[in-house]
């Protein structure tokens, strides 16, 4: 075991805010990288959900469309002596054109709402996104701070930390 090399202790008092600052940061940024991703997966979900109910609206308008044209077909042929059903079927295709119309209106609906909800989960992604860069790059000036032993270096990486930080944190409240 003696090849092991030794783990640094931080004895300076600047190493030790540094270091806290940076495993700080690096909560902060795990809590909103998970939300972001999270986020992410729920756009797909619900972008892939708009795109089912949109196909399916699109269905129920075919269906609808080819119900009006067999009923227009069926008012305008002169019907043969034995043929007494074409008044009933004309009004059982009407009846499945107003359905396929009332259909269309609620899928319409779902799929609105769905690709509201896509919407929103983007957005909470790209903030989280944004949060994250914005904690990462701290982190990266924080860890250079304790190596210049700069002190400016170090307050300007807790400022965008806790900018990130703020700006993930508000994901959570979209």
């Amino acid at each position: 075991m003696a090849d092991t090399p030794e783990i640094p202790n931080a004895t300076d008092p600047f190493e030790k805010m540094v270091a806290i600052s940076i495993a700080a940061l690096a909560v902060a940024l795990s809590l909103i990288s998970n939300k972001g991703d999270n986020a992410k997966t729920d756009a797909i979900i619900q972008t892939n959900e708009a795109s089912n109910q949109w196909a399916r609206y699109q269905s129920k308008s075919i269906k609808g469309a080819l119900a009006h044209v067999e009923g227009d077909l069926l008012a305008r042929l002169q019907p043969a002596p034995q043929a007494t059903d074409i008044p009933a079927q004309i009004e059982k295709l009407k009846g499945e054109q107003a359905r396929y119309d009332a259909d269309e209106k609620e899928i319409t609906a779902l799929a609105k709402a769905a690709q509201a909800s896509a919407t929103t989960a983007s957005t909470i992604n790209d903030r989280c996104d944004l949060g994250s860069l914005a904690i990462q790059i701290g982190i990266v000036l924080a860890s250079v701070s304790i190596l210049s032993r700069w002190k400016a270096l170090w307050l300007v990486s807790l400022a965008l930390g806790i900018a990130g930080a703020i700006i993930g944190a508000t994901a959570f409240f979209l």
